[in-house]
């Protein structure tokens, strides 16, 4: 059997930084993890359509600070500007956080240098019924513009509706997993089609970098 290594995981300390900072004594810890998965959990339901790529918890002492990278801030500020108050209090409300919220927007210039929005829109696109096929050479068409050294995508599923799942991939370029050094940005989305859910993996190699 194939061990596979979370690509992300493999390289936190390295060239990754941990998506969660923070430090509990072990009686809190099982409790603030759960707190950090429902509030990641809440914005990405609550703001599906806004193009978040990743969402950050930083822990201070009476502090919860929420970085959210969206490529389309605008949805989340709202018409009149007082969406990030609207959300910090729905967010005390629902999930009954007593900590003080401070939310941040960072806005991403170039969505497709991002794998988890790559996703979405492969995701996007199958779900409106079109080939696989050419959804993926759409999505590495993309890739390819904002210089991406290497893509790999993979779709796993009932592809176009046959009875039998199966998978598919397509590498373009370099994608060195196994090198610690290198930056792969990596993601895994869902796209619920009418014959099934489809699984889609996504590789992007952005070059190597000096470990951190």
């Amino acid at each position: 059997m194939g061990q596979k290594t979370h690509p992300s995981g493999f390289r936190i300390g390295i060239t990754e930084s941990h998506k969660s900072s923070w430090f509990s004594n072990m009686k809190k810890y099982p409790i603030v993890i759960e707190e950090d998965y429902k509030i990641r959990l809440y914005i990405e339901k609550k703001l599906n359509k806004a193009s978040i790529c990743t969402i950050k918890i930083e822990r201070k002492v009476d502090q919860i600070e929420i970085n959210i990278y969206s490529a389309r801030p605008g949805i989340i500020l709202g018409k009149t500007g007082n969406g990030i108050d609207n959300l910090r209090n729905k967010i005390s409300e629902k999930l009954n956080i007593q900590n003080k919220i401070r939310i941040n927007i960072i806005e991403i210039n170039e969505p497709d240098k991002e794998a988890t929005l790559l996703g979405q829109w492969i995701s996007q696109q199958l779900e409106k019924r079109i080939a696989f096929r050419r959804v993926i050479r759409q999505g590495i068409q993309r890739a390819n513009k904002v210089n991406i050294k290497g893509i790999k995508v993979q779709i796993s599923g009932r592809l176009n509706g046959t009875e039998i799942a199966r998978t598919e991939w397509i590498r373009e370029g370099r994608v060195p997993l196994q090198t610690l050094r290198a930056k792969i940005n990596y993601s895994y989305t869902q796209a619920q089609t009418i014959y099934g859910t489809l699984g889609i993996k996504i590789w992007l190699f952005k070059g190597e970098e000096t470990p951190i």
